[in-house]
């Protein structure tokens, strides 16, 4: 079993490279990453999406689980 995915990793990465889909590849959307890279995060419409959906709490990983916020 894979190890749950750290939500402010992923945060960060959407902020800063989602324009590259670099979020998607660390939580295992390996598809929609190359996707995100090759349209440069939907314009940037796609990976504005990401962001709100994971300040949310309601993106999840390639497992269908939650990211998990460490405190």
């Amino acid at each position: 079993m894979d190890e749950q995915k750290d939500w402010l990793t992923t945060l960060l990465l959407a902020i800063f490279l989602g324009g590259l889909g670099v979020h998607r590849f660390y939580t295992g959307h390996i598809g929609i990453g190359v996707a995100q890279l090759l349209t440069l995060g939907g314009c940037g419409i796609w990976s504005l999406i990401d962001i709100i959906q994971i300040a949310t709490g309601s993106f999840k990983d390639a497992n269908g689980e939650p990211l998990v916020r460490k405190n």
